[in-house]
């Protein structure tokens, strides 16, 4: 990952699991690098360039919400994907709009904490291990006692942990299993290790923030609970705990901080849900959405759990379909903000073979890879994937559009009985025909009610 890719690469990678869009992609991409080029700026005139907002508009399933998340992971963006109708004015209960940039703050921490972990990760294995050693070798325990009452009364309530001794017999033996380890002879071996209990808050309150409910989960008492697996398995848990432990976890909420402000990338979904329009029955609730969201996207100060988080400098990606409102019928402050503007086109049966066929981990070649687990191969005519585009284009226009997502369900119901018989057929090869697919869908698409509900 890196954030320094010119727009070109930027494009050519999205080109690698997307198809078309070809004007969405630049613009993002351009987007991307001048976030790059103003962090080489002077401080004086950094401070004034402002990112320039997207608003995608265009139909469900061509590819808006995989252009921005592709374009965030290769370029190590921190990046987090809400939807607008979640939201409700200020004093109403429902999500309040701050909650979007709490989101974005633990997908950036979570990416510089692997990122940590990563660089301490021998020396956590090597901790870990140790571990396991002592675990498949233990000392003699005996119970701490103490007779000085200030130490007494310090550890009042606390479960104190017994003193193990180590005599020449268990470091004869620690030896042993260490050799064993290293080898790889011991990773089917079981084990008993103490793992962290995920804490539970109940019944929360309606409208509580993830704030809030972190808060009260970090006030509560850590609970350990006594887990046996293989030796394999334990040392993830350990070597997880050990990397917890080795990293700075202050510096790695500051650095997170900083990576929100200054790459994150907040796409909010469904935005022209909250836009008025003359037959917008709550225009009035989804104006005051509108202005919450506003001081957000012109730059102001949100508290996180992990610190204040300045806004100014994240880019905002707002998305709608746009059928019944306009970007027009957004209040004009928030269009403002929203300066550049990409249309994305409706797919076309040509776009379907494409989806199908070019990208790396395109859908033909994950039900392939899901069959031959069964050690059943497929294959398909290039009459058969003309047929299938065909088929998904033409249910698109008949019923709902809902894009390239028809394709998933076109396909599933062309390999539904191969999918069902498969544990059932190892060693087979079935070639997908075009009067194969016509035998699974004809049904079903001259059926137009059908269509409907299974397409």
């Amino acid at each position: 990952m890196s954030n320094n890719l010119s727009p070109r690469e930027i494009v050519e990678k999205l080109n690698e699991n997307i198809v078309g869009q070809t004007d969405a992609k630049r613009k993002v991409a351009i987007a991307m690098r001048n976030r790059y080029r103003r962090m080489r700026l002077d401080e004086s005139l950094r401070a004034e360039v402002i990112p320039k907002n997207i608003l995608m508009i265009g139909p469900t399933g061509v590819g808006k919400t995989e252009i921005a998340r592709r374009m965030a992971k290769i370029t190590g963006a921190p990046f987090t994907k809400v939807e607008a109708t979640k939201y409700t004015e200020v004093g109403y209960v429902g999500r309040d709009v701050e909650s979007m940039v709490r989101d974005l703050v633990e997908a950036s921490v979570k990416l510089v904490k692997e990122h940590a972990v990563k660089t301490v990760e021998d020396e956590a294995t090597k901790l870990a291990n140790e571990k396991i050693v002592k675990l498949l070798a233990p000392g003699i325990f005996k119970k701490k006692t103490t007779t000085n009452p200030f130490e007494m009364l310090q550890n009042f309530g606390q479960e104190q942990e017994d003193i193990e001794e180590v005599d020449d017999t268990v470091r004869t033996k620690r030896k042993d299993v260490a050799n064993d380890l290293e080898k790889g002879l011991l990773e089917e071996k079981d084990i008993e290790i103490e793992v962290a209990e995920e804490q539970s808050l109940g019944m929360m309150m309606p409208g509580m923030d993830n704030g809030m409910g972190d808060m009260l989960k970090n006030m509560m008492p850590k609970k350990k609970k006594k887990r046996t697996m293989k030796v394999k398995k334990a040392r993830e848990y350990l070597k997880r705990e050990q990397a917890e432990l080795l990293i700075d976890s202050d510096n790695v909420n500051e650095e997170a901080i900083k990576l929100a402000e200054s790459l994150g990338i907040i796409f909010i979904d469904e935005i022209d849900k909250i836009a008025m329009n003359n037959n917008n029955q709550a225009g009035v609730s989804r104006e005051g959405v509108q202005r919450d969201i506003l001081p957000i996207v012109e730059g102001s100060v949100v508290e996180t759990k992990y610190g204040p988080v300045n806004t100014e400098h994240i880019l905002f990606i707002g998305a709608g379909a746009f059928h019944v409102s306009k970007p027009s019928d957004l209040i004009p402050e928030l269009q403002g903000r929203f300066p550049i503007r990409v249309e994305l086109d409706k797919l076309s049966a040509d776009d379907f073979i494409r989806i199908l066929k070019e990208p790396k981990n395109s859908l033909l070649k994950q039900y392939e890879a899901l069959l031959q687990t069964e050690e059943v191969t497929i294959s398909y005519t290039d009459g058969a994937i003309e047929k299938l585009a065909t088929y998904a284009y033409d249910v698109n226009s008949e019923t709902d559009d809902i894009g390239a997502r028809r394709l998933h369900t076109i396909m599933e119901t062309l390999l539904e009985e191969l999918l069902f018989e498969a544990s059932g057929m190892a060693g087979t090869h079935v070639e997908i025909t075009e009067q194969y697919v016509d035998s699974k869908l004809e049904k079903i698409k001259s059926d137009k009610n059908l269509s409907e509900f299974i397409l």
